[in-house]
């Protein structure tokens, strides 16, 4: 007979789970702050921003990491011709110091190429550390002959292909292709009358 033991699991509070949402206009100033807190203040003037400023990302491919009511996570995908190829381009991904090693960018990163191939795109491209890349299936392979408009380090242009082909070919600069954001402008004021 095997004697039972009582094994008693110590419930960890940073292991809080955490939800990956649609990204919402109320997240806004907490994934700008989330960014300048990961990237610098800086970040602005990078190569890739310039593929991001003013457009909008892919639709429904905006994600916020929510964990007990803080925004702690982010990621986007922007639509691009990577050298007459449609891709898109992931980045940034954000996760908060506070947060590192609970999952939260591998699942970030795994829900956003699910939903990816989900809506039928092609091919991911980004510019990042392989060795984390690497393990969602991206490589250099075929990034060789795509440029970005600006300074960049080749080794850390990658790509994954999400159907078979989709990057085949692909050679020259990667520009942006996705829809520009509506700037709101104001009304202009009626002009008033001055009587004499």
């Amino acid at each position: 007979m095997t004697a039972l033991r009582k094994t008693t699991v110590a419930l960890n509070s940073d292991a809080a789970p955490f939800a990956i949402r649609s990204e919402r206009a109320s997240d806004i100033a907490a994934r700008e702050a989330l960014l300048d807190a990961c990237f610098g203040l800086n970040r602005a003037s990078r190569t890739c921003q310039r593929l991001r400023d003013g457009r909008a990302p892919a639709e429904g491919l905006a994600l916020s990491v929510a964990r007990r009511g803080r925004l702690v996570g982010t990621l986007r995908l922007w639509h691009v011709s990577a050298g007459g190829k449609p891709a898109l381009m992931l980045g940034p991904l954000a996760v908060d110091s506070s947060c590192r090693n609970l999952g939260i960018g591998t699942a970030l990163m795994r829900h956003a190429l699910s939903a990816t191939a989900a809506r039928g795109h092609g091919a991911v491209i980004l510019l990042g550390d392989a060795a984390y890349y690497e393990r969602f299936g991206f490589s250099a392979l075929k990034t060789a002959k795509l440029s970005l408009p600006g300074p960049f380090e080749r080794e850390r242009l990658l790509g994954l292909e999400l159907r078979d082909g989709a990057l085949d070919a692909a050679c020259g600069l990667i520009v942006p292709t996705g829809s520009a954001i509506q700037q709101r402008t104001a009304k202009p004021r009626p002009l008033a009358s001055h009587a004499a």
